[in-house]
């Protein structure tokens, strides 16, 4: 009986052992991975942030744009439903992509 429980004994500090050791390997994997994307990271310039411009005429521009892209949205979805086929929607799609600036330069003049 003594040597069943030695030999399971050793059996279990064996076990234990390979999973410390693969742990270890996994550790030591994961902090070289860490050193090298630190390391790319550090040579890779970092963004400029760049602030959204505040003031009166940057937020009546972000106004009209979001105003610009909710009917343009809104033409797509009113297109999709009443539109059968699917050259027609890529049409209404066209045609809106082209006539959006037009729309936008007679609706805002943006030079006052």
């Amino acid at each position: 009986m003594s040597r069943e429980r030695a030999k399971r004994r050793a059996e279990r500090e064996a076990a234990a052992a390979k999973a410390a050791a693969d742990h270890a390997e996994r550790q030591a994997k994961e902090a070289r991975r860490r050193e090298r994307r630190r390391r790319l990271a550090a040579m890779v310039p970092r963004p400029v942030r760049v602030r959204r411009q505040g003031g009166e005429l940057a937020r009546k521009r972000r106004i009209q744009n979001r105003a610009v892209f909710g009917l343009f949205l809104a033409v797509q979805v009113v297109g999709w439903f009443v539109l059968a086929t699917w050259g027609a929607r890529l049409a209404l799609f066209a045609l809106s992509v082209f006539l959006v600036p037009v729309f936008v330069t007679l609706a805002f003049d943006r030079r006052r």
